[in-house]
């Protein structure tokens, strides 16, 4: 059983930055590196096994925008990876994800919540392939791939696996409902193109309603299924405010079911916590 961390913006957050910005969370390899690699070691103490880089929204692109050389961008990158590994040896043990955040994430229009794109899927490896190449060379454990929601970036990212044959990581997509990715793909069908990938050693579903997590995980065939949904809140933009419930005792007593249901890889996205994560060490040790 592998617990992963929670949403690295939201305790972010609590700790006092500052994210609104196109950069999200990785607006702060710029100002403040030291208060990400304190989240990292809160998420390893609260009992993640896994801490998530803050690479999601950082590529080469938004950096340069703000003046940075691609030197300087490629440097910005690696310091993800290098924060997380600070916070891991201070820990004393875990693993070191490098996330690869989807195109969408980067245009900050919400096209990462419905796969609608400009670019093909030879345009999707162009757009990835710096930062792949950069994240895989970084000492990062694994490369995740977290809230894919299409069909053909999914494509996009089975080549460029091809292309770091000793790299290993997973894939995870971002789901409308109990059966399909947020472009409307079935996620059985979606997960299918890393079934044959050795290098993939778990698919699954983030940044997904908990609510649909069961049916979801009864999709992905052939590989071990990772699941690490947002907390079920959602967000009024009217009143600019979450609603709904984020308990954390509910979300680890919903952990032990997507245990029971069959996934070995466990956490938590948008709106949960250090405390979402004890939780989920909690249930899973007694469930």
């Amino acid at each position: 059983m592998v617990i992963l961390d929670g949403g690295l913006a939201t305790h972010l957050e609590t700790l006092g930055a500052d994210l609104k910005d196109e950069l999200w969370s990785a607006k702060l390899l710029v100002e403040d590196p030291s208060v990400i690699r304190q989240a990292h070691l809160d998420y390893f103490r609260a009992g993640a096994n896994v801490a998530i880089t803050s690479s999601y929204q950082a590529n080469v692109p938004a950096f340069m925008r703000r003046g940075l050389s691609a030197a300087e961008a490629e440097n910005l990158i690696l310091l993800s990876v290098r924060l997380a590994i600070q916070a891991r040896d201070q820990y004393g043990e875990g693993t070191v994800a490098a996330s690869v955040g989807p195109y969408g994430a980067s245009l900050a229009n919400g096209a990462e919540y419905t796969g609608e794109y400009d670019l093909d899927e030879d345009g999707l490896v162009d757009w990835h392939r710096d930062r792949w190449h950069i994240l895989a060379g970084s000492g990062a454990d694994l490369m995740a791939c977290e809230t894919i929601p299409s069909y053909t970036e999914a494509r996009a990212l089975a080549r460029l696996f091809a292309e770091t044959p000793r790299m290993r990581g997973w894939v995870s997509f971002s789901c409308r409902d109990g059966e399909h990715i947020n472009d409307g793909t079935p996620l059985k069908e979606a997960a299918a193109l890393f079934a044959g990938i050795p290098q993939v050693i778990t698919v699954g579903v983030n940044c997904t309603a908990p609510r649909h997590v069961n049916s979801l995980i009864g999709q992905v065939q052939g590989k071990p299924v990772i699941v690490y949904p947002n907390s079920g809140e959602t967000w009024d933009p009217a009143g600019r405010r979450w609603l709904g419930l984020a308990d954390p005792v509910e979300f680890g007593a919903a952990a032990a079911e997507w245990h029971a249901a069959g996934s070995n890889f466990i956490g938590g996205c948008c709106r949960t916590t250090p405390e979402h994560i004890r939780q989920i060490r909690r249930h899973l040790r007694t469930g």
